[in-house]
């Protein structure tokens, strides 16, 4: 018999019925894998807690920060806009790139668990 496994079943029916209850969906669990997909390349995580150190920097500016190509860059926050976790506007020339609220909320997380860590 393998460590991992009970050696028999013991099943707390009332704390695991109570758990399963409020479990995620399958769809709502795919799309906060897809979330925390998006901050798993070092790169997007980097321009992601760039972009939560202020509230809107230009493509120039996070390549800067980043020390990575403006192309790399345009790049991972194309993947961080269709994770729907970060926007962007124009203005004039410039593309301004900023973090969703759950953008926010999601990189807000990672950071205090590496202080914790």
């Amino acid at each position: 018999m393998s460590d991992d496994r009970c050696e028999l079943l013991c099943l707390d029916l009332p704390k695991a019925e109570a758990i399963r209850a409020r479990r995620l969906s399958a769809r709502e669990a795919r799309a906060l894998a897809d979330e925390c997909r998006a901050l798993g390349d070092p790169t997007r995580l980097a321009v992601a807690l760039a972009l939560r150190a202020a509230d809107e920097l230009c493509v120039c500016d996070l390549a800067w920060i980043v020390e990575r190509a403006e192309n790399l860059v345009s790049h991972h926050l194309r993947s961080l806009r269709a994770a729907g976790l970060a926007e962007y506007r124009r203005e004039g020339k410039m593309a301004l790139y900023s973090l969703t609220e759950r953008g926010r909320m999601l990189v807000d997380t990672l950071a205090s668990a590496r202080v914790r860590a």
